[in-house]
C-alpha cells in the first residue's frame, strides 16, 4: 500500500494535467483522476511493465473520461419543446422502406464490404478486432468500412 501511495504522489499530477486536456474542466479532470488511481489500485497487479507506469495511469484515465463522457451524453435533459411529437404512421413506414432499402444494398455488397460493414455496425466491433479477425490492419479495417458505407449510400438515392 505504501508502494501505491508513492505511485499516487509521483504521477498524480501528470495524470491530472492529462484529464484536463481531455475534459477542459478542473472540477470533472479531478474526478477522472481520483477514479482513475482508484481503478489503478484495483487492477495493479494486471500491470505487465510493457509501458512506462506513466502511461498506463493516463490510459486508465482515458477510458474513464470516455466512459463518463459517454454516460453524460446519454443523461442529457431536453427541453420538452425539442422532444419530436408521436410519429405518425406515413413517418413510420417511410423509416420501415427506408430500413428495407438499406437492407438491400447491404445484402448486395461484395465481401469483405458487407461483413465488414455488419461487424462494425451490428456487432459493435472495434476497427482493430475486426482487421484483427480478417488477418489485416485496424487501417484496412477502416477504409473498407467507409468503402461500403459509401457504396450503402450510393444505392439507396
Amino acid at each position: 500500500m505504501k508502494d501505491f501511495e508513492k505511485i499516487y504522489s509521483e504521477y498524480y499530477d501528470t495524470v491530472f494535467q492529462y484529464a484536463l486536456s481531455l475534459c477542459r474542466d478542473e472540477q470533472w479532470a479531478e474526478e477522472i483522476t481520483q477514479d482513475a488511481f482508484f481503478k489503478a489500485l484495483k487492477s495493479i497487479d494486471t500491470f505487465r511493465g510493457e509501458c512506462k507506469l506513466s502511461v498506463w495511469l493516463c490510459q486508465i484515465a482515458k477510458n474513464t473520461f470516455y466512459t463518463a463522457a459517454k454516460r453524460q451524453q446519454r443523461q442529457v435533459d431536453y427541453p420538452l419543446e425539442l422532444i419530436p411529437a408521436e410519429e405518425t404512421i406515413e413517418q413510420k413506414l417511410l423509416y420501415k422502406e427506408a430500413a428495407l432499402q438499406i437492407h438491400k444494398q447491404l445484402h448486395s455488397l461484395d465481401q469483405p464490404y458487407k461483413e465488414v460493414f455488419w461487424m462494425r455496425t451490428f456487432g459493435e466491433l472495434s476497427f482493430k478486432e475486426i482487421g484483427i479477425l480478417f488477418g489485416k490492419t485496424e487501417s484496412w479495417a477502416r477504409v473498407t468500412y467507409h468503402r461500403a458505407k459509401v457504396r450503402i449510400k450510393e444505392g439507396v438515392k
